[in-house]
């Protein structure tokens, strides 16, 4: 079969699914809105129960890593992310999920060469491209003040 390149690109703009922008950023803005109220009430009910801001704001970010990871595991989470796409990238939250699911994935080649060898493929880039460009913007805010 021998088609030119108009032609195909007609075929494949007629077969793929038309993308549904508006709802997808819609439904990501209200998930990610959503895990940050949730965040919120976290913060308010641990100074409710007498803890200073600080320590209330470090128990909420602890309670937020928990959840991500037992909704996780739960396989809830994917569930949640079909439905909110970039909205569940609430960093704290995406970045447990990151961890939590390549560990149950490779789990079963064991504690040692799996679970922990693997545990961040995913978030491994993440944390050393994150480092690198804190090292460089103090470098940065060093040498300009």
């Amino acid at each position: 079969m021998n088609i030119s390149q108009n032609e195909y690109s007609n075929m494949v703009e007629n077969i793929s699914p038309k993308s549904k922008v508006f709802k997808n950023c819609l439904n990501a803005f209200w998930t990610g809105g959503f895990i940050c109220i949730i965040g919120q009430a976290l913060t308010d009910t641990y100074q409710f129960l007498g803890m200073n801001l600080k320590d209330a704001r470090c128990l909420t970010s602890i309670s937020l890593i928990f959840l991500s990871a037992l909704f996780t595991a739960l396989s809830w989470y994917d569930n949640i992310a079909k439905f909110a796409g970039a909205g569940t990238l609430v960093p704290i939250t995406g970045f447990a999920n990151a961890v939590v699911s390549p560990a149950m994935e490779f789990r079963s080649e064991g504690y040692i060469g799996g679970l922990a060898a693997k545990m961040f493929v995913i978030a491994g880039p993440v944390i050393v491209y994150g480092i690198v460009t804190s090292i460089i913007y103090g470098l940065v805010l060093f040498v300009f003040q």
